[in-house]
């Protein structure tokens, strides 16, 4: 697989969405998300200091263990979307992980598109989840 956790968070770093590969160590993969937030909370800061278009902001990677690789995205909007993959995982590229959170960012897009979405609260449509799922597998 591609990655093994994928998180949208909100606004307010509440999770919006986590999905977690079968077999994984789910309390651990979350930490480590939010682990990510911190450091994507200062990567934005910096570049918010430097003039210029952020409107989309692939952070790339903000912490790596023996075990995984945490990536970061955050939207113009303040969402923010983690990917983690296994640091065993070498044969992905930086665009490659670029291109799953523009797939991502799109997916999102298209959830907060429809009128029966609530803007800050969890993300449960099929939909997007069938959405990840492609997007872990690398469909």
């Amino acid at each position: 697989t591609m990655a093994v956790c994928v998180a949208v968070i909100g606004k307010e770093n509440s999770p919006l969405y986590v999905w977690v590969g079968s077999g994984r160590e789910e309390l651990h993969l979350h930490y480590l998300a939010h682990t990510g937030l911190d450091v994507i909370q200062e990567k934005v800061a910096a570049v918010n200091k430097t003039p210029g278009d952020t409107r989309e902001l692939y952070l790339g990677l903000l912490y790596a263990s023996e075990e995984y690789k945490v990536f970061g995205y955050t939207t113009n909007t303040r969402i923010k979307f983690v990917i983690i993959t296994d640091a065993a995982n070498t044969t992905l590229r930086d665009n490659e992980i670029r291109m799953m959170f523009r797939r991502l960012h799109n997916m999102y897009t298209n959830v907060v598109c429809n009128p029966f979405y609530i803007p800050g609260e969890q993300i449960t449509s099929r939909e997007f989840d069938q959405g990840v799922g492609a997007l872990v597998a690398g469909n």
